[in-house]
């Protein structure tokens, strides 16, 4: 076994020779050099492999064992690297502390314990940009929806970036296991707290997931407050219009068409603008409409438009559209509630006067 060297603790820096601070030196460019810095930097990894890798198998071979048990059976390594080195596997979760005393056993509920493979994500790193790209928590929300991850990936995202050995999603992990029965607690939790479970837990990190429960608790505390609008007849239909979309009446410069998505209970999801200009079944397609209210996840539509002209009556055009897109919304599910037609100052409901 190699000698022991404690490399987790920095030399401390000596003085210059003449008391003074030295000028910084420029940066190397010489190819040479800079292969020279790589050799070095490679050779140190390969130097802690030798060392970590008896200390990690001969632990892995045990199935209970003390403290002293460890430092005793690998000398002459250093009491104190054995003692990190288990106290980092019981942080990890692949160790298991006995209750008052330094004895120990494996978490088999977390599945086999590889010594080399452990070895190669401590001191190679397991990084995001080395998994497969479908895999990276950001892709995964940006191609599966954000409802589809889990939590220690939501948890990478805000950590953002690891640190040496490792990586944001290694954290995430590391967070969503001792927060996976209690995660209420993660709001109260302090910058220590989450550092000591995880070195990638700077202060940018516990900002980036205080601020990410913060506005979470925000808009949940919002659509507690303001109840979703629920439309059940032809007058509210025409009421919700009138005061959502007083602008389309009041400006009367031209024709906007928009829809209003509702849920299966006809709450109103939200609102979206279609086209802008004169009302005409070829630039009122069916694929615009309904792509939004699929978006939406809608069960039912609401139709509504304005006349620049101040009268809602109807014209060949906007029945013409009307009845396309109510046989569109049959075939694929989604109900057409009505067609409400904004003048100034009434409005008119095409299924109030038998024309839907």
């Amino acid at each position: 076994m190699p000698a022991p060297v404690d490399d987790c603790q920095p030399d401390d820096p000596q003085p210059h020779p003449t008391g003074e601070n030295p000028a910084p030196e420029p940066p190397l460019l010489d190819s040479a050099k800079l292969e020279s810095v790589a050799e070095d930097a490679r050779s140190s990894v390969n130097e802690r492999y030798r060392r970590y890798l008896p200390v990690i198998q001969f632990v892995a071979e045990q199935t209970q064992f003390e403290l002293e048990q460890i430092k005793e059976a690998v000398r002459p390594e250093l009491p104190s690297f054995v003692t990190r080195l288990i106290n980092e596997l019981v942080q990890q979760g692949w160790l298991i502390r006995h209750d008052g005393a330094e004895a120990f056993c494996w978490n088999r509920s977390r599945g086999p314990f590889c010594p080399q493979r452990w070895l190669d994500d401590k001191l190679l790193g397991s990084q995001v940009k080395n998994q497969p790209q479908q895999d990276r928590p950001r892709e995964r929300l940006m191609s599966v929806g954000v409802e589809e991850l889990r939590l220690a990936e939501l948890l990478a995202i805000l950590i953002r970036s690891g640190r040496p050995g490792e990586s944001a999603v290694d954290a995430g992990e590391k967070l969503a296991r001792h927060f996976q029965q209690r995660l209420d607690r993660l709001p109260s939790a302090g910058r220590l707290e989450l550092k000591s479970l995880s070195s990638a837990i700077d202060v940018t990190a516990y900002c980036q997931i205080m601020a990410g429960i913060e506005l979470g608790r925000r808009i949940a505390a919002l659509a507690g407050m303001q109840p979703r609008l629920r439309i059940n007849s032809t007058q509210e239909a025409i009421d919700f219009c009138q005061q959502s979309f007083r602008r389309l009446a009041e400006d009367r410069k031209q024709e906007e068409f928009h829809i209003v998505t509702l849920d299966t209970k006809n709450q109103v999801i939200n609102t979206h603008q279609i086209t802008v200009g004169t009302l005409d079944s070829s630039l009122v397609h069916p694929r615009e409409v309904f792509r939004a209210a699929i978006r939406d996840a809608a069960a039912v539509i609401l139709l509504v438009h304005n006349h620049p002209s101040g009268d809602p009556t109807p014209s060949r055009a906007d029945l013409a559209v009307t009845e396309r897109l109510v046989q569109a919304g049959e075939h694929i599910g989604i109900k057409v509630l009505d067609h409400i037609i904004l003048g100034n100052p009434n409005a008119l409901s095409l299924r109030a006067v038998g024309q839907m």
